[in-house]
């Protein structure tokens, strides 16, 4: 039973990527590493997106070719860049996968005013701004759109107040554009993973605590299975989809002091130790 049930989501994920052309952001490594190769190994074709260069070229070639946008998403002006190289090169993309982000472990006060915005602007803005700028072709081609937010998308995460903030922006966003969109022929998913073996915690901050982490490939084929069922949003991991489940009956304010308690930087921590 287990077996014929996975076999037939492997089929759906093969007929939802066989031969359309998604574009991946974030795709240097983690998550957005892991969907790009799994996508490829459904005979998609790719066009990479992220900052490093190098990175995404050993990809493209590892994967047997793939088009690289190399640039800052964060960057004013970023996703329109995008959407004008991918016009320039006569591509059309079916499916877009906003994964690029990042996140911050700190007091509010102490983290820098710069690096808070940039969150902002890489986790919302450039999502928001890519799927404005996508939308209308992703509609003619009839394909879809999906976004990585987190599980700190349900609850209010003391310590990483902007990163949870911009991450319930992404569940609210895609959620909607999912309602909006179901009756046009637009499949629109939202991932949210929790603790995950990426990069994550090397910009976040060692003080972040880590908890039992998942495989980014374990992530990416969830991601693709709920997308290609027409799921509106789906949690990564059983106790993750058990915790976002249980915080629903309590009040929010009791959400915010048990993530505190939970994330509270420890003496040793603040000090640098």
């Amino acid at each position: 039973m287990v077996a014929k049930l996975v076999r037939r989501y492997e089929i759906a994920m093969d007929k939802a990527f066989q031969g359309k052309t998604v574009l991946v952001t974030g795709a240097s490594g983690g998550i957005g590493e892991a969907f790009a190769r799994e996508v490829a190994r459904r005979g998609g074709k790719l066009v990479l997106v992220a900052r490093s260069e190098a990175k995404l070229r050993a990809l493209a070639a590892e994967l047997g070719g793939a088009h690289v946008i190399a640039l800052d998403l964060g960057a004013t002006g970023a996703a329109q860049r995008v959407h004008d190289e991918v016009t320039r090169l006569g591509l059309g993309i079916d499916v877009l996968v906003n994964n690029a982000g990042f996140g911050l472990f700190g007091k509010f006060d102490e983290l820098s005013l710069a690096e808070q915005r940039g969150e902002i602007d890489l986790n919302v803005t450039a999502l928001f701004e890519l799927t404005h700028w996508f939308m209308p072709m992703i509609e003619r081609r009839q394909g879809g759109v999906i976004l990585v937010a987190s599980v700190a998308a349900y609850v209010p995460t003391p310590y990483m107040a902007v990163y949870g903030a911009t991450k319930a922006f992404v569940l609210s966003f895609g959620e909607a554009l999912w309602a909006e969109y179901r009756g046009r022929g637009v499949r629109v998913l939202t991932l949210s993973p929790g603790q995950t073996r990426t990069g994550f915690f090397a910009r976040a901050g060692d003080g972040l605590k880590r908890m039992q982490q998942a495989a980014p490939e374990d992530v990416a084929r969830l991601g693709l299975a709920a997308y290609a069922s027409g799921s509106a949003s789906v949690v990564h991991g059983p106790q993750n989809a058990l915790s976002v489940f249980l915080s629903r009956f309590l009040p929010r304010a009791s959400n915010a002091k048990i993530v505190e308690r939970m994330t509270r930087p420890t003496p040793e921590l603040a000090r640098g130790g």
